[in-house]
């Protein structure tokens, strides 16, 4: 019998949530032992192969490759979980929604007082995804089945949550997983 398949990406956030992930330290063996990695940084697979039983995405969209990339996960996962602040609140990206772009372009590349750019040139390379006009969480592009809060959600509490989808079991996590003080 084939084991599940897992997917794990990153969109825009800090890869925290990935690292608390490889936190669930030797747990990480017995998971390898249910499940196969489909796309993700564990096995540096770059795009999902094949069906997905569970997708795992932290961060949210902040350009069009972001947006592409979580489309694909909808479309190939059976059960798309939000992981950290990022993909279910925006986290720290979405900062940059209180500002236009226009202004977060100016500053970043024209006018903060770090810049060097003489030619007065914002990034413009067609290889560069088009920025969005603001920061997105998942659940506002595709439709989420389970969302993790936290920045990052603990070792424990992704433990929990993926074993339980294993299972086939409800994810009902218990408030010490889910409080964060």
């Amino acid at each position: 019998m084939a084991k599940p398949r897992i997917a794990t990406t990153s969109l825009a956030g800090c890869f925290g949530c990935h690292m608390s992930l490889l936190d669930i330290d030797e747990r990480i063996l017995q998971l390898a032992e249910l499940v196969e990695f489909d796309r993700s940084p564990i096995d540096d697979v770059k795009r999902i192969a094949g069906r997905c039983n569970i997708g795992l995405i932290e961060g949210g969209c902040c350009n069009e490759e972001n947006v592409a990339v979580l489309r694909h996960f909808r479309e190939h996962c059976d059960v798309l979980v939000s992981v950290g602040d990022c993909a279910t609140m925006g986290g720290v990206p979405a900062m940059r929604n209180l500002v236009p772009l226009s202004e977060c372009l100016r500053e970043a590349y024209l006018d903060g007082p770090t810049v060097h750019n003489p030619g007065k040139r914002l990034p413009d390379d067609p290889e560069l995804p088009l920025l969005l006009n603001r920061v997105y969480c998942c659940h506002e592009v595709v439709a989420v089945d389970y969302h993790l809060p936290g920045c990052p959600p603990s070792a424990d509490t992704l433990w929990a949550a993926v074993v339980a989808l294993l299972q086939g079991t409800p994810v009902t996590l218990p408030y010490g997983l889910l409080k964060f003080d």
